[in-house]
């Protein structure tokens, strides 16, 4: 087990912005315990097993024939989602459609706040742009201010501006009219582009997209994921929703059989599991809100709130992520998301994605054994903290932290019954975005609602 431990961190070493895959992990480990993920950010609750044996069943003709024309399976999806196809380019993932963006239409510099996903960041830079990187306040639970950022392209002169909605990797959400109100101020850029990649997921108000409204506009790009959604990393499809001029250089540029024989069988299956596909979403969004309240009772861990699949998390002062990541895989078979390596966030932040019930008790139980069990010893601390934080350097306004451990003897709080089905969690700082008003009600009390009214669609069978 030694030596497989020792694989698993060099993996983690070698990793950039991302982490190591899941496939790689379990080379590393050798196979000798399952891992419970809360890195990969998939629907857990989707496909249903009746999916999987279908497309069990047809996997010898999908992995033999070719797939039929990208325009034949964005066709088909579009019909699902009740979009113009000519508005719509699809992707081998999401990351593909990022990489063409880059390439086509932008220019020499782009704005994105940070902490978010790694590939905004790296992928203009590779290229030679300027990456403009506006910091979120954690003061703020990291809530993204509208007028800040346009203050910050203004003074930078930044030509494309980037917001990821719900953000990655703190969930936070900004409302359709607060996004709105962005795209009016931005109309001068060369581009805007909306990432509502985990946008399925939330639950603050009945339709969040603004798919509808970029299809009018001449610089406004939304990109959207379907491996998140649909549980299928994989299968590697996405796609982006535009007026038909930026589309269509887009949709030139793909290669030919750009999507694979797996995401075509997919698309083609929607509209027989639109329901399941609703339910699932319906089940992640009360277990984000059971994983939040669970989260939020372990002693000195700051839980914020969160609108995406996943929940962001900083450790216990003195903790320090990296170490807890690996022993938490090692001695307990569960894999966590350490931020250390994601500009703008630093090695005293997890992001955990959302698991059923039986899955987060795993987890907060390691997470206790891990994080507090040594602190029970006087002058021991249970994960020193690292001198230094990686992924910070550069990012204007963006301080690390590093402090002494947990006092000697702080034991785990007491189990405290949960006040009612689904409480919401008491220790969590609250976002100041304007506009962003908190739920007051869990999940699963609330009339079913995508996030998109072109999925609630395909939910209701229109």
């Amino acid at each position: 087990m030694a030596e497989a431990g020792s694989n698993v961190t060099e993996l983690f070493r070698a990793s950039t912005a991302h982490s190591p895959s899941y496939a790689a992990l379990s080379r590393a480990t050798g196979d000798q315990q399952p891992i419970t993920d809360f890195c990969i950010p998939c629907n857990p609750y989707f496909p249903p097993p009746e999916m999987f044996d279908e497309l069990g069943d047809r996997l010898r003709d999908i992995l033999t024939y070719y797939p039929s024309s990208a325009d034949t399976i964005t066709a088909e999806l579009c019909s699902v989602l009740g979009l113009n196809p000519q508005t719509v380019a699809m992707g081998n993932g999401s990351t593909e459609l990022i990489t063409w963006i880059d390439h086509l239409l932008v220019r020499e510099s782009l704005a994105v706040p940070v902490p978010t996903f790694g590939r905004w960041t790296d992928q203009p830079m590779e290229t030679g742009k300027r990456v403009d990187m506006f910091p979120l306040p954690e003061s703020s639970g990291f809530a993204l201010d509208p007028a800040s950022f346009v203050d910050f392209i203004r003074a930078r002169g930044s030509r494309t501006a980037v917001i990821c909605n719900p953000n990655n990797p703190d969930g936070g959400l900004l409302p359709r009219h607060g996004v709105l109100a962005l795209l009016d101020q931005l109309q001068d850029l060369d581009l805007v582009v909306v990432d509502e990649s985990f946008l399925e997921f939330a639950d603050a108000e009945a339709d969040s997209s603004v798919v509808a409204d970029a299809v009018l506009r001449p610089n406004t790009v939304v990109l959207r994921s379907l491996g998140k959604n649909f549980g299928l990393h994989g299968v590697r499809f996405g796609y982006l929703v535009a007026n038909p001029g930026l589309a269509g250089r887009v949709r030139a540029a793909l290669p030919k059989w750009n999507l694979n024989s797996f995401a075509e069988t997919v698309v083609f299956m929607l509209k027989e599991y639109r329901m399941e596909y609703a339910h699932s979403l319906r089940l992640v969004q009360r277990d984000r809100q059971e994983m939040i309240w669970q989260l939020s009772r372990l002693p000195g861990l700051t839980v914020y709130p969160s609108q995406g699949n996943f929940v962001y998390v900083r450790l216990p002062e003195g903790a320090d992520g990296a170490l807890l990541r690996n022993r938490m895989l090692e001695e307990h078979g569960v894999l966590v998301r350490e931020c250390g390596n994601k500009i703008g966030s630093s090695s005293s932040f997890l992001r955990l994605v959302v698991r059923p019930k039986a899955d987060v008790q795993r987890l907060v139980a390691g997470l206790e054994r891990t994080l507090y069990a040594a602190a029970a010893i006087p002058g021991t601390p249970a994960i020193p903290a690292t001198p230094g934080v990686p992924g910070m350097q550069g990012v204007p306004g963006m301080q690390g932290t590093s402090g002494a451990a947990l006092p000697p003897g702080q034991h785990l709080v007491p189990a405290v019954p949960a006040p009612g089905p689904m409480p919401m969690p008491v220790h969590v700082p609250a976002r100041s975005a304007p506009g962003h008003a908190p739920a007051h009600a869990p999940a699963h009390a609330l009339p079913y609602a995508s996030g998109t009214a072109a999925v609630d669609r395909l939910v209701q069978g229109a």
